[in-house]
């Protein structure tokens, strides 16, 4: 493989790949922004039936008011009703669902042992000393309805899943900057589409559209800036993608703060990053894939250019970066405009099961992508039951993720990738069974259990990205990267789920996280170590990665061996 000596020549991250990467990185803010964004926009407030009569007296408890807007802040479950008196005299029963007329009340008490009389709601009453206006105050997401607003984040993620496949599988075909284009342009348009939606089913839609773009430019930026930077420095690029989608739930966290009505506050969030659809169109396809394409005379473009703005003289030639199947015949191919055989042939995601041996990595490896975002989900919506500032305590959800990237990056570059992965998935099992067994009393150290669970798993889940770009070849790199997110959306789809197991028993939700979590860790130990070796181009230098030597050339002699007997069958001697 001689495509890396690219960056041996003209630099592993000089300016013009760090123009790029910072670039491509900024856009990865608006899928943090866009995935987090339904926290605040689908935010049901406390909230009671109404009636058509004005209300001179409220009663809850022991709290008196003349306004249900007095009350409904000190509203919630422990008792649920409040009792209100109208100026025509009448005393009614309000929860959140139904109302009931007193019938014949001698005393405004909270208590009344009568007989009363049920009513259809005429409407509901919101809570807005937190929220001025969400699409569940707007549209009346609750009661009848609730399931509506429940159904947001699993549409969404739907998308995220679909978008992930689609999008990724596209990229290899089509390329890597193209995708990069349509998706930034998408996001802002489906973005700013969404606050302006006559009703929740084109919301529903618009957000549907929304996550499958923002899940395709999610895949495709960890390629671009994987291709486009050399060993030395690829694990801290990779990682840090991350770390701008942590940047992205930090911006939703303090925009929702600033900004209580959800339309305004979809369109500050959608236009945040618009300023990088002016100047995306200039970016450059990766050499990777030019040279896969069998595009040298881009390519050869592509290497003056970088050796132009890094101030340095290129001495490469297109043509040495190719291996010596490709030499034969390239000229003429470029020439007549086609391309080579291996280009020609239709890649699908069957190809990452060509082999027992890249079946079971593939397995491994969308294991991985699993736990990760399943464990992740679950420790995240288990943390909003720690009390506090809403807001607050999201911006400390994507804050607290930076130190796990950093350690990672340390981590990846001195043990090695499967090293990092493997250790991080045991030790999140690790905290999931001792949150079970320390006593539930001693809450400062479940907290802190809970903690290092979540920085453990987000390490694995940051890294995958990146092991998995550098498992798989340039000609299905994208739909590897892809297929993995998939299954990563599958995590977050099965989470909430796995949070509500907790009504059966209260850790079940870390009991399984922790059995998975140990079982796929094991298995990490199995795949190659990537740790300084150069990416691969074809499915053949890939199945060979973790092989010895002495292997290696024996699978390679069998599969000339092969070729040869399949092009000459009357030449082979008995």
């Amino acid at each position: 493989m001689t495509v890396e000596r690219i960056f041996d020549e003209l630099g592993h991250f000089k300016r013009f790949q760090a123009c790029l990467y910072f670039a491509a990185v900024f856009q990865a803010v608006a899928c943090g922004i866009h995935y987090l964004a339904s926290v605040f926009l689908v935010e049901t407030p406390n909230y009671v039936s109404s009636i058509p009569d004005n209300i001179t007296d409220v009663l809850y408890g022991n709290i008196t008011a003349s306004s249900l807007q007095e009350i409904l802040p000190e509203f919630n479950n422990a008792k649920k009703f409040l009792v209100v008196r109208t100026d025509q005299g009448e005393q009614w029963e309000l929860s959140g669902c139904k109302c009931s007329l007193r019938i014949n009340p001698t005393d405004f008490t909270y208590d009344f042992y009568g007989n009363k009389s049920e009513k259809v709601c005429d409407g509901f009453v919101y809570d807005h000393s937190e929220i001025q206006s969400s699409i569940v105050t707007d549209w009346d997401l609750v009661c009848e309805g609730e399931w509506l607003a429940k159904l947001c984040q699993p549409t969404f993620m739907l998308g995220v899943l679909i978008g992930a496949l689609v999008f990724g599988d596209i990229a290899d075909r089509v390329g890597r900057v193209k995708i990069m284009m349509l998706t930034s342009l998408c996001q802002f348009g489906f973005g700013v589409g969404v606050a302006f939606s006559a009703n929740y089913y084109v919301f529903i839609v618009l957000r549907f559209l929304l996550a499958m773009v923002s899940s395709g430019y999610l895949v495709v930026v960890f390629v671009y800036v994987t291709e486009f930077t050399g060993i030395k420095v690829r694990t801290w690029t990779s990682m840090h993608v991350h770390a701008a989608f942590a940047v992205g739930i930090m911006v939703v966290a303090l925009t929702g703060y600033c900004v209580r009505v959800w339309w305004i506050y979809q369109i500050i969030l959608s236009t945040c990053t618009a300023p990088f659809l002016l100047f995306c169109w200039k970016f450059p396809e990766t050499p990777f894939y030019l040279l896969a394409k069998g595009r040298y005379s881009d390519a050869q473009s592509l290497l003056d250019t970088i050796a132009q703005v890094n101030g340095i003289e290129c001495r490469l030639k297109a043509e040495d970066l190719m291996g010596p199947e490709e030499k034969n015949g390239s000229v003429q191919l470029q020439k007549e405009g086609q391309s080579t055989p291996q280009n020609e042939k239709k890649l699908s995601i069957l190809d990452l099961f060509g082999s027992w041996r890249m079946a079971g990595r593939t397995c491994t490896v969308w294991a991985i992508w699993f736990i990760g975002s399943l464990g992740y989900y679950v420790f995240s919506l288990g943390s909003v039951t720690l009390g506090g500032n809403q807001y607050v305590n999201l911006f400390l959800v994507g804050l607290v993720e930076l130190p796990s990237y950093l350690i990672g990056c340390f981590a990846m570059d001195r043990i090695g990738r499967k090293r990092t992965c493997a250790p991080a998935l045991l030790l999140g099992s690790v905290a999931c069974i001792l949150i079970i067994v320390v006593p539930a009393n001693i809450q400062p150290l479940t907290v802190a259990l809970s903690m290092i669970g979540k920085f453990s798993i987000a390490i694995a889940f940051g890294l995958i990205y990146l092991y998995t770009c550098e498992l798989y070849p340039t000609i299905i790199r994208s739909l590897a990267v892809g297929s993995g997110s998939m299954m990563c959306r599958v995590g977050s789809v099965v989470a909430p789920f796995c949070v509500y197991l907790a009504d059966v028993w209260i850790y079940l939700p870390q009991l399984i996280v922790g059995i998975l979590a140990f079982v796929i860790g094991v298995l990490t130990f199995m795949l190659p170590e990537t740790l300084g070796k150069p990416l691969t181009s074809t499915l053949e230098e890939a199945e060979a990665l973790g092989l010895e030597p002495k292997k290696r050339h024996t699978a390679q002699d069998c599969q000339d061996a092969e070729e040869k007997m399949e092009m000459n069958p009357n030449d082979v001697s008995v």
